[in-house]
């Protein structure tokens, strides 16, 4: 092992050879993190350099017995996102989103046909920036005043993203275009729900997309 914490797998892709994305030093990510004097970070790995990255981390960690024991833990990295619910207060409706998730269906939605808040990756923004982004090509909404609601780690055992949430008033008449971005293969429509309708969708099982019921959850107890 080097001085920077290098072992022998850097002659790996992502490490200190280039991967498909042309991409190094993917394994030292982790390798500084120090807010927690129970946990010493002791190894790196990218096990998966696609897209985005899968990390194997050996760390050691202190029990509450004050015993080290060494773990190891992998970690899919695709970068933090943010989430926005798009409201009519006038017309007491939401707008959402209808688009095939493959990971649902093969994991047994009936048709990988989901209903969710317009939603996306930061791709390098600010996350205020990233969601009118968003929103304007998933549903061509351009959206005026934001409200930040909560950042939250939505499956923390195994992903590192952290969504941002959003709330906003839309206007129907201020809609065009939209549809999703055609060279990433998305087809995206528009799904208009009523306040009264939300959470009964989320109950019949219309609605299974896990930020869109927080969001329904939060306007249950703020909007409708």
């Amino acid at each position: 092992m080097s001085g920077d914490g290098s072992t022998q797998h850097d002659a790996r892709p992502g490490h200190d050879v280039p991967d498909s994305r042309g991409r190094t030093g993917l394994h030292r990510t982790g390798r500084s993190v120090a807010g927690n004097p129970d946990v010493r970070v002791t190894d790196v790995e990218v096990v998966s350099d696609g897209w985005h990255v899968l990390r194997r981390t050996t760390f050691d960690y202190r029990g509450r017995d004050g015993v080290w024991v060494s773990q190891s833990r992998e970690t899919y990295d695709r970068g933090n996102g943010a989430t926005v619910l798009l409201y009519d207060p006038e017309a007491r409706t939401i707008l959402l989103t209808r688009q095939f998730r493959f990971p649902a269906y093969v994991n047994g939605h009936p048709d990988g046909m989901l209903v969710e808040a317009a939603a996306g990756l930061l791709d390098g923004d600010a996350p205020e920036e990233a969601i009118r982004r968003e929103a304007a090509e998933e549903l061509g909404v351009r959206v005026g005043d934001l409200r930040h609601l909560f950042d939250l780690f939505m499956s923390p055992g195994s992903v590192t993203e952290r969504v941002h949430f959003f709330a906003a008033e839309y206007r129907p008449g201020e809609i065009a275009g939209g549809g999703g971005v055609v060279e990433e293969g998305e087809e995206i429509e528009p799904v208009v729900v009523p306040y009264d309708d939300a959470l009964a969708m989320v109950a019949d099982g219309r609605i299974a997309d896990g930020k869109t019921v927080i969001l329904l959850q939060w306007a249950a107890l703020n909007l409708f």
